[in-house]
């Protein structure tokens, strides 16, 4: 028997973690594939009439096991990878574009949609279903099921090709940061670093039985080396490692693949009738068209450099007078903390005491209490796949709501950044709200024999951020799982992630939870005073940064034709000159590592991010307006999240804001 095939046994049929092992995964596979595929035939071969019931609302409830079985393998492809696991993914992944293929291009199944979709206006539909037919339709349209049967053939390879390619994007940019270690064995060279980091250091050299530290390229120990250590020589040596991640020309470089998934992208734009992939991405976001991206991302451009310049500036005279002529990138972090520590006196060893990791957690869940009436109970008897995982049963006014995973430490098999991902969608079917499992996962500091998890306050940013988009997931509330949760507009997705950092900065709310781990005294009032005025700090840089990924971005996706002839890194340096700030390095670059959107979900939408900061600014002054915890506008707030994609996002966001958000909402936060 295959644990993998059958309805797990454990409490809300949750994944049964300590139960499956990897031989378990190829042939459960195949087996559900056959599953599902025998339910779409079950569709194809009804002999009624279609209607929405036995083709459109049939296909969107089917193969739910073989979606659990995939969130499983590769949500711990993320988090807990393996060799063996990384085996069967290069496996695995081409019988499932395999698969969705087939049924995206199965012409009998295409026919019986169209004919709904053509008589649609006889069905009585309410307004989720008529969203999920025109998703459904349109979805076939754009995975090629109007194409003749050689270009759908081409499809399906190009489909493959991609799969295979972006996976191996991110298992390079894995083994590229996990192949790095700086061994040192003079403490001296540690200088300015927090003596909490040096004992981390400390742990890792440790785990390696080497005397002294060891600093690898994993963020935790990243970071706070560029932060604060003294030594300018070792933080140019940690930085040009970074900066050369799969861009070495060694066993995992990335470079001649980007060119092959960019060629890839648009040979499947043009064989959809697109002009290029950002035509096809942006079709189905709120901006439309990369025209409208560009413009937005150049009107941002315009208005933030010159603060960033001035940021620049600042910096520099500080540089200067370490006897520094050219400041460069890997000065940035270092000069920034020493001028924030000047404006603000604010560092983040300072600031880590007082957010250990349980309380801000627990003010998280507070949060989600104060706003939606949802508690959290750890969870002992569900299955989890590290002992680092717990497990909370999430619910409202008593009854169960959701399963939240979180994973907050880092490790070998865990690949780089935060995210939100889910085990398993919520939707209604036969009269039963079936309730989501929603996972959480980080990258902070694992607690020492001496020390709990202490957090930085951007970690603790980062943790309201992936909160956010839990919130989205865990409150979901739609009849289709296809519609459900986070299933909505690209650009629309991180709205509920950057509304809820905005809390971070209320002094109000600061105060419930910022207390010393040891001594229990609450942050000073000046700090808190200085946390939210230092919100806007190095905004001009981080804006420029940002605006410089999605540039990029949109022009890798819009001017495949230009790499011809020409290197990544000339590519990257003439699209992102407009925004640097520092002179570009010969010997690094970032795209070979800029997993968002050459193994993530960010192809041609990387600008979302500064999109949604326009949404999120914009719906937390109504907030602020109001006041920052007012029950009426929380709960409508409550309506927009739960709604998932059954409507057109800037309707959903008009409705609860009452009108269209405005670029001045963020512009007046980060500039005032």
């Amino acid at each position: 028997m295959n644990i993998l095939t059958e309805k797990f046994n454990t409490p809300y049929h949750s994944a049964p973690f300590n139960s499956i092992k990897n031989e378990d995964y190829l042939p459960a596979f195949k087996e559900l594939i056959q599953k599902s595929e025998e339910e779409i035939d079950a569709i194809v071969n009804n002999t009624e009439e279609p209607t929405f019931e036995n083709v459109i609302e049939a296909l969107a409830y089917s193969g739910e096991q073989l979606d659990a079985v995939s969130n499983i393998f590769f949500n711990l492809n993320s988090a807990e990878t393996s060799d063996e696991l990384q085996q069967i993914a290069q496996e695995v992944s081409p019988i499932l574009t395999e698969y969705s293929s087939k049924i995206s291009q199965n012409e009998d199944l295409f026919n019986k949609i169209k004919k709904v979709y053509d008589e649609k206006e006889k069905y009585n539909l309410n307004e989720e279903q008529q969203m999920l037919l025109n998703e459904t339709y349109k979805g076939f349209v754009r995975s090629g099921a109007l194409l003749n049967e050689e270009d759908k053939e081409k499809l399906k390879k190009i489909s493959m090709d991609l799969s295979l390619k972006s996976l191996q994007f991110g298992q390079n940019v894995l083994a590229s940061t996990n192949n790095y270690f700086k061994h040192i064995t003079n403490k001296e060279d540690l200088a300015g670093i927090p003596e909490a980091i040096i004992e981390q250091y400390a742990e890792e050299a440790k785990e390696r039985e080497l005397e002294g530290w060891v600093i690898t390229l994993q963020y935790p120990s990243y970071l706070p080396l560029m932060t604060y250590a003294e030594n300018r020589e070792l933080r140019k040596e940690i930085a040009l490692a970074n900066g050369k991640k799969s861009f070495d020309g060694g066993e995992f470089d990335n470079q001649n693949l980007i060119k092959e998934l960019l060629q890839l992208k648009q040979q499947k734009a043009e064989l959809l009738g697109y002009s290029t992939y950002a035509d096809y991405v942006l079709e189905e976001r709120m901006a439309k068209s990369p025209t409208k991206v560009l413009d937005f991302l150049n009107e941002l451009l315009t208005k933030a450099k010159p603060y960033a310049e001035k940021e620049i500036e600042e910096l520099k005279s500080l540089a200067k007078a370490d006897g520094i002529d050219e400041i460069q990138g890997y000065d940035h972090a270092y000069y920034a903390e020493k001028l924030r520590k000047a404006k603000y006196d604010l560092n983040d060893e300072e600031l880590k005491p007082y957010f250990p990791l349980d309380q801000v957690q627990e003010a998280v869940f507070g949060l989600a209490n104060n706003l939606f009436g949802l508690t959290f109970e750890e969870r002992k008897d569900i299955p989890k796949y590290h002992e680092d995982v717990k497990v909370y049963e999430v619910k409202e006014n008593g009854e169960y709501k959701s399963l939240l995973y979180v994973d907050y430490f880092p490790r070998k098999g865990k690949r780089a950044g935060a995210w939100m991902t889910s085990y398993k969608n919520q939707y209604k079917k036969d009269g039963e709200n079936s309730r989501p499992h929603i996972s959480i996962v980080c990258k902070f500091s694992k607690p020492t024999k001496d020390t709990p998890s202490l957090l930085t306050f951007q970690e603790v940013t980062t943790l309201f951020h992936e909160f956010g988009h839990a919130l989205h997931g865990m409150l979901a509330n739609t009849q289709y799982p296809t519609l459900s949760g986070t299933s909505v507009k690209w650009d629309f997705v991180e709205l509920p992630s950057q509304f809820l950092e905005n809390f971070c900065y209320e002094p109000e709310f600061l105060k419930t939870f910022a207390k010393h781990y040891k001594t229990g005294e609450i942050l000073p009032d000046e700090k808190i005073e200085k946390i939210a005025l230092s919100k806007n700090f190095m905004e001009g840089y981080q804006t420029m940064r940002q605006l410089g990924f999605g540039i990029l971005d949109m022009n890798y996706h819009t001017k495949v034709a230009e790499l011809e002839g020409k290197s990544v890194k000339e590519f990257e340096d003439n699209y992102t000159k407009a925004t640097q700030l520092y002179p570009a390095n010969p010997e690094t670059a970032m795209s070979p590592s800029f997993s968002h959107i050459f193994q993530g979900g960010y192809s041609a939408g990387y600008y979302s991010y500064k999109w949604a900061e326009v949404l999120d600014a914009d719906a937390f002054q109504y907030f602020k307006e109001n006041g920052i915890f007012n029950p009426e506008i929380a709960a409508k707030y409550k309506i927009l999240l739960s709604s998932g994609g059954t409507k057109d996002p800037m309707e959903l966001y008009k409705n609860f804001r009452g009108s269209e958000p405005k670029v001045e909402s963020l512009l007046k936060r980060a500039f005032g």
